[in-house]
């Protein structure tokens, strides 16, 4: 069986090994726009077979926090270059989340101040970062009309062109937490009477229709997704039947041939067996290549790869202490602990600071 050292092709992408970089946002965008801090930031851990970057907004009306960065404006594209430019550098490979929020959001981080826009207008009973340290409940969205959805598509297909020209080695659609697409597919979220709401073929549209479309524009084998079944986050709530509705979400995407199907395992951030779900069934229907997240150390993740229950792990905050976190793992050396403090925005402080093992020991 493969090592999690060993290297692995998803779809278009070779990966050294099958350590994943998970989307840590961090909160230090300029006008949504990365600067010389992602460069380093990002440059310094590329190392990992693969890093999927911090959610990134397809669009003005898909941001929820501030100082989360765009991929929708020519100054975007031409920043994240300089990132894609240094990982590349280093040999590294670097996919950009594309991310729309949804209701999980403050009119004040939109456009004109208008609502947020959801699959519903019921408004999530949970909070976001207006500022740094402005933790703040979010405010009502309105539904998207049905006439609306073909365009938000089509800004899909356009952020991921996006991430091509910006030099990505592909794209992760943000399926994922409780956010846009996430809150089409359940039934807790999701009350319309439209050709998107009610049984589960309605309600898995517009993301099938995102993600046939992302792959017919740059090509499937640079295309991936991220879930999350049964993760409570943002108020999302439990749908009805989660087993099945992702089922069919993965025999939808089966056909596409995706590079990657990347699963948040359990309750985000929390427990595993939050509420009972296969993931061994979900990952047989999708066929592809599959990235295992969600609180896994050296130990677990060494096991998700040897034992065939995953393709890839992704590990999320110990990356943001451990830049070298690939070298730490391969040789068992301890993992440097964050700075909580200074996970969401500031400076190069408890971002770019963290010294690898060799000049920590030094």
């Amino acid at each position: 069986m493969p090592t999690l050292f060993d290297p692995v092709r998803f779809g278009d992408i070779q990966l050294a090994n099958r350590v994943v970089m998970a989307p840590l946002t961090r909160n230090r965008a300029r006008q949504q726009t990365p600067h010389e801090l992602h460069v380093e930031y990002y440059r310094q851990r590329a190392g990992a077979g693969l890093i999927i970057t911090e959610a990134t907004q397809i669009r003005p009306d898909g941001q929820g926090y501030f100082d989360t960065p765009g991929i929708h404006s020519p100054e975007q594209v031409a920043a994240w270059k300089r990132v894609t430019d240094a990982v590349h550098a280093e040999g590294g490979k670097i996919v950009v989340q594309l991310w729309h929020v949804g209701r999980i959001s403050l009119r004040s981080l939109q456009p004109g101040g208008q609502q947020p826009v959801s699959s519903t207008n019921r408004a999530a009973k949970t909070k976001t970062y207006a500022a740094y340290g402005e933790l703040v409940p979010t405010d009502e969205p309105r539904a998207l009309a049905t006439h609306e959805i073909p365009q938000l598509v089509a800004d899909y297909v356009q952020a991921a062109k996006n991430a091509v020209a910006a030099g990505f080695d592909g794209v992760e659609v943000h399926g994922a937490n409780g956010y846009l697409l996430d809150q089409f597919l359940r039934d807790s979220a999701n009350d319309r009477t439209d050709a998107y709401g009610g049984p589960v073929e309605n309600r898995a549209r517009l993301l099938i229709e995102v993600m046939t479309a992302i792959a017919d524009a740059i090509g499937p084998g640079r295309t991936g997704l991220r879930l999350s079944p049964v993760t409570p986050s943002n108020d999302i709530g439990q749908d009805s039947d989660p087993q099945a509705l992702f089922n069919h979400v993965a025999d939808q995407l089966a056909p596409l041939k995706l590079a990657f199907l990347e699963v948040v395992e359990g309750a985000t951030g929390g427990a595993r067996d939050n509420v009972p779900f296969d993931y061994a069934e979900l990952r047989r229907r999708f066929v592809g290549p599959y990235i295992a997240n969600n609180g896994y150390d050296r130990a677990t993740a060494l096991d998700a790869v040897a034992s065939g229950h995953a393709d890839a792990v992704a590990i999320g905050r110990p990356f943001i202490a451990n830049p070298d976190l690939v070298e730490r793992l391969r040789d068992d050396l301890p993992w440097a602990a964050p700075q909580k403090e200074t996970f969401y925005g500031g400076g190069a402080e408890g971002y770019t600071d963290y010294p690898a093992a060799s000049q920590a020991y030094a």
